[in-house]
This record gives structure tokens, sequence and C-alpha cells, in this order.
């Protein structure tokens, strides 16, 4: 089955991770393959190209809910960045206020928008409360035992700590990671960390579902800023500078009990309109 064509479209940006986001609150991809779609639209060089699709629908229970597929089509529960621009373009639209709250398969999201004239519009989001923290796990990566630590903060996760983040193969230990029989059957996103100080870090991500290195994670940021928490190693906010070279701030309370936690996790950041456009049937093969 073929949607009516042209599909109107917005192409936004979150710190480098870019996103193909359409208002799907009138169903016009009713009865299609929608991952298949994601697959086509989001192919860089044959179609408009991004690091996944967006499809904003109606909620009964808050102000939108949204479907996010990776460029593979596979479905995430959640992602940091296209949160961060579904939030915005939801306010740019019309679609919902400024404080809003919209639903994820990793649970209801609350975001803030912030618009200036003079800097680029924020967004800060409500995270969900992480689970499935395991810390210190030695597991072995390219022939050598490495210290990996697992956190799920709405996607899961794997943190290893680098002392040389640019000498670090990012693509051979990801991909090996984020099909690693610990993390089977769902995978994770994997990512590496170097500690610039106590309130500053530099993440580069190998992100399932793109299955390559991306300029940028939000649920990945998070999970490295938490875990260097939970080790002792950072205290709220924590700057995050991605692979892009953008910053993400990480917000949370660590509670310092016998075995620590956090709660009260947001994360904050730029989502930016790239261009709108019109998907024509020859977008698709």
């Amino acid at each position: 089955m073929q949607p009516n064509f042209p599909i109107p479209f917005t192409k936004m940006s979150g710190t480098g991770n870019d996103f193909i986001l359409i208002d799907h609150r009138t169903p016009m991809l009713a009865g299609l393959d929608v991952a298949a779609f994601a697959r086509a639209v989001c192919r860089r060089r044959f179609s408009v190209g991004a690091d996944g699709l967006i499809l904003i629908e109606p909620s009964v229970t808050a102000d939108f809910a949204w479907r996010f597929f990776n460029a593979d089509g596979s479905i995430a529960e959640m992602c940091g960045n296209g949160a961060r621009c579904a939030a915005r373009f939801a306010f740019t639209k019309g679609i919902a206020p400024a404080a809003m709250r919209f639903e994820t398969l990793a649970g209801v999201i609350a975001a803030q928008v912030t618009e200036s004239g003079e800097r680029p519009a924020s967004v800060k989001l409500r995270m969900t409360t992480p689970t499935a923290v395991v810390l210190n796990q030695p597991l072995m990566v390219d022939g050598t035992t490495k210290t990996i630590h697992a956190i799920n903060t709405g996607v899961p996760h794997a943190v290893h700590f680098v002392d040389d983040l640019a000498a670090t193969p990012v693509f051979a230990w990801g991909r090996l990671l984020r099909d690693h029989p610990e993390f089977q059957p769902a995978g994770a996103n994997v990512n590496f960390v170097q500690t610039l100080g106590p309130a500053s870090l530099k993440v580069r991500t190998y992100e399932r579902g793109v299955e390559n290195e991306t300029m940028a994670c939000g649920t990945g940021a998070v999970a490295a800023a938490l875990v260097s928490a939970l080790l002792g190693q950072a205290v709220s906010p924590v700057a995050v500078t991605t692979s892009g070279g953008d910053r993400l701030l990480v917000h949370f309370r660590l509670i310092p009990e016998d075995t620590p936690t956090v709660t009260e996790v947001f994360l904050e950041g730029p989502a930016h309109f790239v261009y709108e456009g019109q998907l024509g049937k020859e977008s698709l093969p």
C-alpha cells in the first residue's frame, strides 16, 4: 500500500542526532509498513536521511504520543535527543504547551521548552527513573577483559570509561558490546566516556538501530553521567560533550546510601529546526 503523497515533514537535529518528524495526528500512513517506510526515508543519499523517524500522534492521557523508529526500522522505547526535538516540534506547531507531557514506550515524559530570540531554543526533559543498574562488570571485549557498567535510562546502555577517547575504537568495540551475551536479547547502546572533571564528561556512542557511532545520544549522555555519579566521580549537573562537539546538561539527585541511587533525572539541551519539505513517491524505493 502506498501513502498519499506528498507527505509533509520536518527535519530536526538534537546535538547532531537528526530526525524526520511527521505530524501523524491524522494517520496518513495507516495500513503502511511503517518500519519499511522508516528504513526508506532514513537512507542517506537515497532519501531524506536521518538517525530516526518520529511520528507525532494523538493521546488520551497526555498532550500527544510518539512512535519512534530507528534508521533500520526497529522501534526504540526512548531517545533523549529525539524527545527534545519532538517537544520543540509539538510546541512550535501548537500541538502542546511549553510545559508538556507525552507518551513513549518508556513511559510518560515531561518536557519544558524555552525559546529566546538571543539563544537557540532549549528543551529540558524529565527522564524516567533509571533501572537495571549493574556496576563494574568484567566482560571480555576484543580479547581483553574490560570493566563495563550497565544502566537503563529509557533504553539499555553499556558504559565504559577510557583514558583517551579519541584513540578508542568505538565502532569495533561498540559492535562487540552491543551484541554481547550479557545484553541479549535486546542489545544495548554503548558509551565510551572520558572524565574531564567532577562535572564534565566527553562521550562517544555506538547506537543500536543505527549500528554505528552517532554524533550524540541523549539517553547515552544520561547513562554516562549517572554511572559517573554512582561511582562517586561526578556531581550534578554534569556537562556532557558529544561526538559532534555540542553539550548536554544532565541534572539529577544522588541519594548517597549504602547502595547509592539517583532520582529526579533531567536532560537539557538544544533542539534545532533544519528544514521543512514534502516527501514524494520517489523518496521510497
